[in-house]
């Protein structure tokens, strides 16, 4: 029997049960919208994990202060002050995995514009800060070495710093009142917004780090160097040589515990996008699995409708069909209850990502490989739970199945 004769009949039997076939299909429809809806909420998760550490730095690496043993005790890193301005430009000339270096101290601090105040995060650092953060200037401009060296009394707002204290009224060349002392507004940062969750990046004004040390904090020395290596593949080297170069600097014999410690945000980010691999494949699994029931209700319907229909087998076999015919009548009916499944299942997993990204704020991806999967895998279930009541259908003996009642 030709394949297009064969579709036709299965097409007419189920068209005969309209709704029987539906009900069928249904699980079909609900499992692939289901691995859709939730790996593209995975994927999304995973974007934005990415995004959130793209947003903080190219190849970024930080460099802390180390800690200290009292008593047996450790008090953790960045609790003991051993960072100084020339280990950041021992970094800068000896390490040539390294890019861009920028010293950097912090503090919070209240700051008034005429009638207003703000409460925000001070950060001193180096010149080369925009280009380690990947942070682009939105209106004026960023400090220069000079500037820095000069410890000059200059800064650059956070866009919600700029927001809160001007109120869209243009802040360049205003001054503003750091700790009662007058900064020059020289230029605003764009926006990043939250960083993981932690913390809102925009809620800072960042200023020279020799400012910082000198005129509001009173020290010498650094918290931390924010270092960016030159490429994501030298992000390993950058960190061995920085140790290397810190160690000599700091006299520390061979053996000894280092008084700093390197991270590298790459590993982190990587530790990150893993973790949300696994809440994908985890969210994937779970709907594949409604996607077997739905398997098991076609095989369910097409052994209901073998042994209704019986003595139609009976009389095509008495006429001339094979078993491969009869084989092939009904896996073919369980293989396009399954792919009309698969196909409105796709419809239902895209609209439901994007209802959900709408509705909840969540950021969802929807990948064609997790379209083109469950839909194989939905064409792949109607053969393998259609072949038992196809192969059952076409064993039956022709005589026995013409005297059934």
């Amino acid at each position: 029997m030709k394949m297009s004769r064969t579709i036709q009949i299965s097409l007419n039997a189920l068209n005969r049960n309209k709704m029987r076939s539906f009900l069928t299909a249904l699980g079909i429809i609900i499992g692939v919208g289901a691995v859709i809806a939730m790996v593209s909420i995975g994927q999304g998760a995973k974007k934005a994990v990415e995004n959130r550490f793209e947003s903080m730095g190219t190849n970024l690496l930080f460099v802390q202060s180390g800690s200290r043993s009292v008593r047996g005790r450790q008090s953790g890193f960045g609790s003991f002050n051993t960072l100084t301005t020339n280990d950041a430009k021992a970094i800068e000339e000896k390490c040539d995995a390294v890019k861009y270096v920028s010293p950097s101290v912090s503090t919070r601090a209240q700051v008034i514009y005429g009638n207003k105040n703000w409460n925000t995060n001070i950060r001193g650092t180096g010149a080369n800060y925009p280009e380690i953060r990947n942070w682009d200037i939105e209106e004026g401009m960023f400090f220069d070495t000079h500037q820095v060296n000069a410890a000059a009394k200059i800064c650059v707002l956070g866009k919600e710093v700029s927001t809160n204290l001007f109120e869209g009224d243009y802040p360049v060349g205003k001054i503003i009142r750091i700790k009662k002392i007058p900064f020059r507004v020289i230029g605003v940062l764009k926006s990043k917004g939250e960083s993981m969750g932690w913390f809102n990046q925009d809620d800072v004004i960042v200023i020279p780090y020799t400012t910082a040390q000198r005129r509001l904090m009173g020290i010498t020395y650094i918290q931390s160097i924010d270092i960016s290596a030159a490429s994501s593949e030298r992000t390993k080297a950058a960190t061995e040589q920085i140790e290397a170069t810190l160690r000599i600097r700091h006299k520390i014999a061979p053996g000894a515990e280092d008084d700093f410690h390197v991270r590298d945000m790459t590993e982190i980010a990587e530790g990150a996008a893993a973790s949300t691999d696994i809440m994908t494949n985890l969210l994937g699994g779970i709907a594949l699995v409604s996607l077997l029931v739905g398997g098991i209700g076609i095989m369910n319907i097409m052994l209901v409708s073998v042994t209704e229909r019986i003595r139609e087998i009976g009389i095509r076999m008495s006429v001339g069909a094979k078993e491969i015919d009869i084989l092939l009548q009904f896996l073919t009916e369980a293989i396009v209850l399954s792919v009309m499944g698969g196909i409105l299942g796709i419809g239902v997993g895209v609209t439901a990502s994007k209802l959900i990204a709408k509705i909840s704020g969540w950021q969802t991806l929807i990948s064609p490989v997790s379209i083109a999967l469950a839909f194989l895998f939905s064409g792949s279930v109607g053969i393998f739970f259609g072949f038992y009541p196809a192969r059952k259908a076409s064993k039956l003996d022709p005589i026995e199945a013409l005297r059934y009642e």
